[in-house]
């Protein structure tokens, strides 16, 4: 490809729908950076996700989310992994919608089920009925990741390659993100 990204690439979806592998697969297609806003969160509070909640709380653990994801979106253009509730706050979505294109890797609760079930590293599922509390935040959060700018139908049958290649399809479409490459 002789064209290069005028902006981000915002993944947002479930924990399972696929951003962290899918991306570093898109971004590589791309030849630009990926960059997973929890590692960066994690780097910077020097423990994981799971223990930050645990410390210090959902709304502190989102607060750093935020600044984190604004700064990601204001560095060079590469394709950004979200955690699966950066995209319920209006300000996040604001700002993926002005700095970058947002795209949801819509999956259905079988394929996240079968994709996080055996999984310890996902804080919101440590209830008594996980795949219950899956399918509950699956119904509460479709309405916000509806809003993406560029929806992606994740499929079993794709491999990560192949779902890569789907989400660069389907981003070809969006008005002014591929710029002519300048190889002087």
């Amino acid at each position: 490809m002789n064209n290069t990204l005028s902006r981000s690439i915002v993944l947002v979806g479930m924990m399972g729908s696929g951003k962290t592998a899918v991306g570093t697969a898109v971004a590589r297609l791309l030849d630009v950076p990926f960059l997973d806003s929890d590692h960066e969160i994690e780097r910077a509070a020097q423990m994981s996700v799971a223990e930050v909640f645990v410390r210090d709380g959902e709304a502190f653990f989102r607060a750093r989310e935020s600044e984190v994801l604004e700064r990601l979106l204001m560095g060079p253009p590469g394709v950004i992994s979200t955690g699966g509730g950066a995209f319920l706050a209006e300000g996040n979505r604001d700002l993926i919608a002005r700095l970058g294109v947002s795209v949801w890797l819509r999956a259905d609760l079988n394929l996240l089920w079968n994709r996080v079930r055996h999984k310890n590293t996902r804080p919101l599922l440590r209830t008594a009925d996980p795949k219950a509390t899956l399918a509950a935040l699956l119904e509460a959060r479709e309405p916000f990741y509806s809003k993406a700018q560029v929806v992606v139908e994740a499929a079993p049958s794709l491999s990560i390659t192949a779902m890569a290649q789907k989400v660069v399809r389907e981003l070809q479409a969006v008005d002014g993100l591929f710029v002519e490459k300048d190889d002087a």
